[in-house]
């Protein structure tokens, strides 16, 4: 049983997460996970298992001497399209309800 930040409680099989990633990368990953026989949920799940047990994040986060990183490098490009597309100064609300227009 988790606690989700409107106070809700429920458990893991209650929620959805959701995200946008470069099809690139995405399959690369995929790609690597097929090899180590595992699925991209799973990785997930995973992830998210160590970040709460660890209280932190499960790998190491570093910069290699680069004055910007990919990391960094995506979310200027997400800022910007999102600028691009006008939906920057979007409230979780709303985007909450465009998720759930899209799904009808």
């Amino acid at each position: 049983m988790m606690v989700i930040g409107n106070g809700k409680r429920v458990t893991m099989t209650d929620v959805l997460i959701q995200f946008h990633a470069d099809a690139t990368e995405a399959a690369e990953a995929a790609e690597i996970l097929d090899q180590l026989g595992l699925d991209m949920p799973s990785y997930l799940r995973m992830c998210l298992s160590r970040l709460a047990r660890d209280k932190g994040i499960p790998f190491s986060m570093r910069l290699d001497g680069l004055s910007e990183g990919r990391g960094v490098s995506a979310m200027r490009r997400a800022s910007r399209i999102a600028e691009e597309q006008g939906i920057a100064g979007m409230s979780i609300d709303e985007i909450d309800a465009e998720i759930a227009e899209a799904r009808k």
